[in-house]
């Protein structure tokens, strides 16, 4: 491995981090712009790199200023998270080139070099969060991501948008605070904070009350971070009132990255014997998950507002990831990996396509999606693909990720789990399809016809095809969730 090379697990959460301050150094919005989208792909050729060389040589650790833990701070990099790393940097590169055109127009040239600013201190803090081996950087990168969107969600055009953000910062918070108490607990015990260190001291440990509360601290703060039903309450108004842009990299990556860390601290740092069978986690997540898909995908029926319905949509979709945790297989496993990449397509294709409507149409009500076939549509076709694949029609990405979620069921004999699959899945049939069905059968207002810009238009189908891509050929994929699963069950204590 050449010298730069062993240094990628670094320059992949440092080039977002200096283009911060690079950012606003600039007036307008060609300059941040430019300066925030070249480092989020440098990070994204980066992160594809990191995992070839995982896929081939096996898990990565790199020692930051060469001091070795649990002195030093430690980045680890294996097929789990780097498959992480690469849908972040990617949502974020094709996403970046989404917001050109956006931001112009929702933020303001005033207040655009701020804005990209922060927007790259999001994308650190979640890559931070994705590479660290320290539990205590964790929480550093969390805060970090959790403050820079407070940020941008609190910058939308609607005042409820700073209603949204003080929510989401007081939820946050306790999240965070809880987190925090239950690494303080596992410090106190074991007397340190590196992850894999935790792995090995704690099966010694895990009979004593304050591990075993410092895993509920831990495990409840996450799933407040994830918008875990119903501990969601803090996302619909987030994503409803949150700049477009904001809307696509926040629902694409931010809940994918807080599974990621669930996963982490269950299957790597207390493993799956304390945290399967000695407590009822698995029962009480497919409980959670169960109840959480069916309910917000009847709510998002009833909703007018279309980023609302998405948002609540979110919700259920969260829940068939954590059902996947929840089943304590490797298979359920690899279903909830695929679908946290999967979702990240599915909703950044179908926020942007609302982000589109919203800068032509000043709104994503019932009413703006009226007549859109005929108002503008490429990108009402691409509304229709997106939503095909958050249904789990064959040949899309959500198929893919409910046909290994049923697999596992029926491994387990779980029938009835299927059942509320299939049942999930024609209720968004159902919410989806009253969109697609207002949006061609139902009269447009009075006024010319125009579709969005190019530049909106060029990274919403990108990912559109990516869920029919990833739909016909995930070897890919199902390759590196498999493997990634397989990894996490071998090496649990």
């Amino acid at each position: 491995m050449s010298t730069w090379q062993a240094h990628l697990p670094a320059l992949v959460v440092l080039a977002p981090l200096l283009a911060a301050p690079l950012s606003l150094l600039g007036r307008g919005t060609r300059w941040p712009w430019l300066v925030v989208s070249a480092a989020a792909w440098l990070s994204l050729a980066a992160s594809v790199l990191l995992l070839r060389q995982v896929l081939d040589d096996g898990p990565l650790r790199y020692f930051v200023g060469g001091w070795e833990p649990p002195w030093g701070i430690e980045l680890a990099v294996d097929p789990l998270n780097a498959l992480l790393l690469v849908l972040v940097t990617l949502l974020a590169s094709v996403t970046l080139v989404y917001a050109g055109t956006s931001v112009a127009r929702e933020i303001g040239h005033a207040r655009a070099p701020l804005f990209y600013a922060v927007l790259s201190l999001l994308v650190t803090g979640l890559l931070g969060i994705a590479v660290t081996g320290d539990a205590f950087n964790v929480f550093v990168f969390l805060e970090i991501s959790s403050l820079a969107t407070y940020t941008l969600i609190a910058m939308g055009r609607d005042r409820r948008a700073l209603t949204a953000s003080f929510q989401y910062l007081i939820m946050g918070t306790i999240g965070a605070t809880f987190y925090l108490i239950g690494i303080g607990f596992l410090y106190a015990m074991t007397g340190t904070l590196n992850m894999a260190d935790l792995a090995e001291r704690l099966p010694e440990l895990n009979h004593t009350r304050t591990v075993r509360t410092a895993f509920a601290f831990i495990v409840t703060g996450i799933c407040l971070k994830l918008a875990v039903f119903p501990l969601h309450l803090w996302l619909p108004n987030a994503y409803s009132f949150a700049p477009s842009t904001v809307s696509v990299l926040v629902a694409a990556t931010s809940t994918k990255v807080a599974l990621y860390l669930l996963i982490r601290m269950l299957f790597t740092v207390f493993g799956v014997q304390f945290a399967f069978v000695h407590e009822p986690t698995g029962n009480i997540l497919v409980a959670l998950a169960l109840v959480g898909i069916l309910s917000c995908s009847l709510v998002a029926i009833g909703q007018r507002d279309i980023k609302r319905l998405l948002a609540y949509s979110s919700v259920a979709q969260i829940g068939y990831m954590v059902l996947g945790i929840g089943m304590v297989s490797v298979t359920g496993l690899t279903a909830a990996l695929l679908h946290m990449f999967n979702h990240a397509l599915i909703k950044g294709a179908l926020f942007m396509a609302l982000g589109a409507v919203a800068y032509q149409l000043r709104g994503t009500g019932r009413e703006q999606m009226a007549g859109l076939a005929r108002r503008m549509p490429w990108t009402f076709w691409a509304f229709v693909l997106g939503g095909l694949s958050l249904v789990g029609v064959p040949l899309t990405v959500g198929f893919i990720s409910k046909w290994y979620l049923i697999l596992a069921a029926i491994e387990q004999g779980w029938w009835p789990v299927v059942a509320v699959i299939v049942v999930a899945s024609l209720l968004a049939l159902v919410y989806i399809g009253r969109v697609v069905q207002s949006g061609w059968f139902d009269e447009p207002p009075p006024g010319k016809p125009e579709e969005a810009p190019l530049a909106m238009l060029l990274p919403m189908w990108a990912l559109v095809l990516a869920n029919i891509y990833f739909g016909i050929d995930a070897r890919l994929t199902v390759g590196v969730a498999e493997r990634a699963a397989a990894m996490l069950f071998a090496l649990s204590p």
